[in-house]
């Protein structure tokens, strides 16, 4: 079975395996912070994907968020990086609105993303080269907006962090309105469908924009960090995706800002 093939019936499979789990009881700690949640099912969850991912391919390797891979430096091979559940506050405080993401790379270059919606299952869904997908529909190619006209997503809680505020803060006012969905994946999803026109964040892991990175590509969408810099899979960054039109406009807004550079410079480094 391709890969391709084979990741979406995974992650079907994933999907199925996290509703039949909460009918039980699951532990809840926290991980760097009081906000930064895991649970058992998150890594029951991980484990579940990583057994059958080996199984199928055993040369392959696999990052993901709950401890898989983290000897991995290189993207050489067949790559899998995976989170069991995106948006696990919303999973701990509303049973929905998160997601199983997989990003697949060959070699560096992006082979196939997928992202199921749990609780509405959902799968948005594409391979490199081929379009992408909301289940069996194809996805049109996004058309161009203004932030004065479009919905953007992002997470107010950078609006009022020192340093990096006042840059969002222009965003937020110039838009339309703004979302906020607590799952990176379905706001890259939602991103590629067109629900929104853009999504933001000042600090991704590789297991939160793999997979959306890929599908928003495949609808003639743009990722980079803030600063629209080109993202390396294997690293931490801001993300900054929409359509092609909008994603300019957006970069504009963080590239001229001295005080948001250096905050981003700090955190992220230097390309």
């Amino acid at each position: 079975m391709e890969i391709y093939e084979f990741g979406q019936r995974l992650i079907r499979e994933a999907g199925d395996f996290i509703r039949l789990r909460m009918k039980k009881d699951f532990r809840i700690d926290a991980k760097l912070n009081p906000n930064d949640l895991v649970t058992d099912v998150d890594r029951e969850t991980e484990t579940y994907i990583y057994d059958r991912i080996l199984e199928k391919y055993p040369d392959h390797r696999i990052i993901g968020e709950e401890g898989h891979g983290t000897d991995i430096e290189d993207t050489e091979g067949v790559l899998w990086i995976v989170d069991p559940i995106d948006g696990t506050l919303n999973f701990v405080h509303q049973l929905q609105n998160f997601a199983v993401s997989i990003g697949v790379y060959v070699d560096g270059r992006p082979h196939c993303g997928m992202i199921l919606d749990v609780m509405n299952d959902h799968l948005y869904h594409a391979k490199s080269g081929e379009g992408a997908f909301k289940d069996d529909i194809r996805l049109t190619p996004l058309e161009d907006t203004d932030l004065a006209h479009s919905l953007v997503s992002l997470n107010s809680n950078w609006v009022v962090r020192e340093g990096i505020g006042q840059a969002f803060t222009k965003v937020v006012r110039e838009a339309r309105s703004t979302r906020s969905y607590g799952s990176a994946a379905l706001d890259m999803a939602f991103t590629a469908t067109g629900i929104v026109s853009a999504t933001l964040f000042y600090r991704l892991h590789p297991w939160d924009y793999s997979a959306g990175m890929i599908i928003i590509s495949e609808v003639g969408g743009r990722t980079t960090n803030l600063l629209g810099e080109e993202i390396d899979v294997l690293k931490k960054d801001s993300i900054l995706a929409g359509n092609q039109a909008i994603h300019g406009e957006l970069v504009g807004y963080f590239d001229s800002d001295a005080s948001f550079i250096e905050s981003h410079r700090r955190t992220h480094g230097e390309k």
